[in-house]
């Protein structure tokens, strides 16, 4: 049972109050030019790119809470280390060349490089992979739990507390109110983490009341198990987010070590959420509902005001991944469905100056559809899994290949791997479960099958133009 005091409620008011002042107070400065609207004016410093790069890494902290509970210290190996690797070597081979092409999203350059009817796919699969609808349900989860209203008007709630400010201020006003959750973020985790150790110890305690393979890096799962993880991470070759950020950096030395400092950061906030759930895991040992582990963690360990600080702090780290999705998607609409679909039409030079409005109208649209998806499939896993699973793996070859022309195929094997990559991993998502009696068969993941074929495709694509 969770409970709540006057001042709790009050801090977490407080920091919605704080949210929107930020954001309405930054957005003023915004221009309507497309660089200034969408891109802070291409001229963010290396602080701020840290902080709204950290700030939007960790959106989804109850299902962090939820698999470190169930699983241990194989959560940080599983979705911490392989996201270290492949960010640094984003950093080192990707960064410099991004901000060089001064474009605004991915599939400008897949356009740019591979033809309009493969942006116009990338910008399909993107749309896709930055809705903000998990978030969305998170953040209206928590307000259903803490104000006693339901979720739908909980969603709402939440959608408005987003958008708001986004309308008026563009990029500008998401990075901005990222560095106030970024502090908001750290400042909640490290406390309950103090409380915790103050309480009830640290490593004998966790030793003694935790399983076993909670304390094993690799948690006693499968090579396999780790192996899949391990791919899925390659999806940050594709982040639009990373692409977003790069592209506003003042320079690419400020993108390159900007994304290398995060690392940092997120090595340490991945500690202060790991020892959490370790210690929700020893405390709580039978948890029905293992999402609801950091909350219900805190309700044991903190008192009046340091809890309300702390569900600020859930608030901040959803919230900031929320906007910064929000507002790629409507990036994606606005720009890459809107702008280029009004320039085919009307075959006309790009009119750039009417992007905001483009991109407004893609705020709404995104926001609506985010609300649907979040009422009609809430489970925050399942809508992970599922898009993940069957949209990734069309991605992420396209992307990497546009950057390193000795990795390019032709339009048309691009296309077709695209293509066939959605197909496989869709096939393969609805029929695995016929092979429940093969285990090594059934152990293979549906975004596993899809980069396969990507892969093979791709490397026959560029056999065929060395012939």
């Amino acid at each position: 049972m969770i409970s709540f005091s006057f001042v709790d409620i009050l801090i977490v008011l407080a920091f919605f109050a704080t949210v929107l002042f930020i954001g309405f107070y930054t957005g003023r400065k915004t221009k309507s030019e497309a660089d200034d609207y969408l891109l802070s004016g291409r001229k963010l410093s290396l602080f701020l790119f840290v902080a709204v790069n950290v700030s939007t890494w960790y959106g989804g902290i109850l299902g962090v809470g939820e698999f470190t509970y169930r699983y241990g210290l194989v959560s940080w190996f599983t979705q911490g280390f392989p996201y270290y690797i492949f960010a640094f070597v984003f950093a080192l081979f990707f960064a410099n060349k991004i901000r060089e092409a001064s474009l605004f999203t991915i599939p400008d350059k897949l356009t740019e490089v591979y033809g309009r009817n493969v942006g116009l796919l990338s910008a399909i699969i993107i749309f896709v992979l930055v809705s903000p609808a998990p978030y969305l349900l998170m953040t209206g989860n928590l307000l259903s739990l803490i104000f006693d209203i339901d979720v739908i008007p909980a969603l709402l709630i939440s959608l408005l507390l987003s958008i708001v400010y986004l309308i008026r201020g563009g990029f500008r006003s998401n990075v901005y109110v990222d560095v106030f959750q970024f502090f908001v973020m750290f400042a909640g985790f490290i406390l309950i983490v103090i409380f915790s150790g103050m309480e009830f110890g640290t490593i004998d305690f966790l030793s003694s009341t935790v399983p076993e393979n909670h304390l094993k890096v690799t948690g006693g799962m499968s090579p396999t198990f780790l192996i899949v993880w391990f791919l899925i991470a390659l999806w940050t070759f594709a982040d639009p987010g990373f692409h977003q950020r790069c592209y506003a950096a003042k320079s690419g030395n400020i993108a390159k070590w900007g994304i290398i400092i995060s690392i940092f950061f997120w090595s340490l906030f991945d500690f202060l959420t790991t020892a959490t759930g370790l210690f929700a895991k020893g405390v709580l040992p039978e948890l029905e509902n293992p999402v609801l582990a950091f909350p219900l963690f805190a309700e044991q360990v903190l008192p009046a005001g340091v809890k309300g600080f702390f569900y600020a702090a859930l608030f901040a780290t959803i919230i900031s991944t929320q906007v910064s999705f929000l507002f790629l998607s409507g990036t994606t609409i606005g720009r890459d469905f809107v702008y280029h679909g009004v320039v085919r039409l009307k075959r006309t030079k790009p009119d750039e100056s009417k992007l905001k409005n483009y991109t407004i109208i893609g705020l709404v649209i995104s926001g609506i559809v985010a609300l649907l998806l979040a009422h009609f499939i809430p489970s925050v896993i399942e809508i992970w899994y599922t898009i993940g699973s069957l949209f990734i793996p069309g991605i992420i070859l396209p992307v990497i290949s546009a950057y390193y022309p000795k990795l390019r195929v032709s339009n048309k094997i691009i296309l077709v791997e695209m293509v066939s990559a959605f197909i496989t991993s869709t096939v393969w998502y609805f029929i695995r479960s016929e092979f429940l009696g093969i285990s090594l068969v059934n152990e293979l993941e549906p975004m596993l099958v899809g980069l396969v074929f990507a892969f093979f495709i791709h490397v026959a694509g560029l056999f065929f133009k060395r012939m």
